[in-house]
């Protein structure tokens, strides 16, 4: 229980960390085409 609860919460953190660095990439994405513009 304790066990699979600790890889729960792993993945939970990991799937944060992605999704952190997708929104900084959008983020620089958005600059570049409001620089362009």
């Amino acid at each position: 229980m304790k066990k699979s609860h600790q890889s729960l919460s792993m993945l939970i953190l990991r799937n944060k960390e992605e999704l952190l660095r997708d929104k900084t990439r959008i983020e620089q994405i958005e600059k570049r085409i409001e620089d362009r513009i």
